[in-house]
């Protein structure tokens, strides 16, 4: 479904990705960790369109992406912020939110995809007309994944999806994503500094480091610590203390 070969992605005379290669196939998930700074929000946003100055080549299902997308990537592609409250506009009620893109797109029978999605991401029916500083930091979060699925996409990029929220409302979030592939068979492309949230959901995944993908490596492998690159065993080690602290 994903092929990433060769991204360079430069910001001025400085290369923030440099070489990164991967490949995602269809109904799967790959993750891409690092320290801030690593690169890897800046591959997720060259591959959602947000970002146009890379070089390389970029497939979605077969077909080459340009640095400028068509509205039909926009309904194949969608992406998940970091944070929820800051991606959501405070003074649009949810269901304002949800129908936006329907409009956007020329989709009709907005009533009952609103309600359907609401259900989906098991929000009670009453949040359609609240605001944003009305809702939980988790029950925000479930309104953007709603929003990311309004036009049914066949990919979801999640930049960091769980880290504004607290450890209990990251694991039913998770748990929300991986329920939601199983059924509508989605693509996750998944960005996070955090080991142990990218282990759940994704069974490969990409070490990032200077703007370099300098491993890869599954879940499994990362979890026993069969680890070859000396980042990847040092951000494993740290994850493990901040665990036990």
């Amino acid at each position: 479904m994903i092929s990433v070969q060769d991204l360079v992605v430069r910001f001025g005379p400085v290369a923030a990705v440099t070489g990164v290669t991967f490949a995602v196939g269809e109904g799967s998930s790959f993750g891409i960790v690092g320290e801030s700074g690593s690169g890897k929000s800046t591959v997720l946003r060259a591959l959602s369109g947000l970002n146009p100055a890379w070089t390389g080549r970029m497939t979605i299902a077969g077909q080459a992406l340009a640095p400028k997308r068509d509205r039909a990537f926009f309904r194949r592609v969608q992406m998940v912020f970091q944070d929820p409250y800051g991606s959501l506009h405070p003074r649009q009620t949810v269901d304002r939110a949800l129908s936006e893109p329907l409009l956007v797109h020329g989709i009709g029978d907005v009533d009952r995809r609103i309600r359907q999605a609401l259900a989906e991401v098991a929000l009670p029916a009453a949040a359609r007309f609240r605001y944003p500083h009305q809702l939980s930091g988790g029950q925000r979060q479930r309104v953007a994944i709603a929003r990311a699925l309004m036009c049914e996409p066949e990919v979801l990029l999640l930049d960091e999806p769980t880290s504004a929220l607290d450890v209990s409302v990251q694991a039913e979030v998770l748990n929300l994503l991986a329920d939601l592939q199983d059924r509508r068979r989605l693509t996750y492309v998944m960005v996070s500094h955090n080991l142990a949230v990218i282990a759940h959901l994704c069974p490969m995944i990409g070490v990032m480091q200077g703007g370099e993908m300098v491993e890869m490596l599954s879940a499994d492998d990362l979890r026993a610590g069969r680890t070859t690159h000396p980042h990847t065993g040092d951000l494993r080690r740290l994850s493990q203390e901040l665990e036990e602290a």
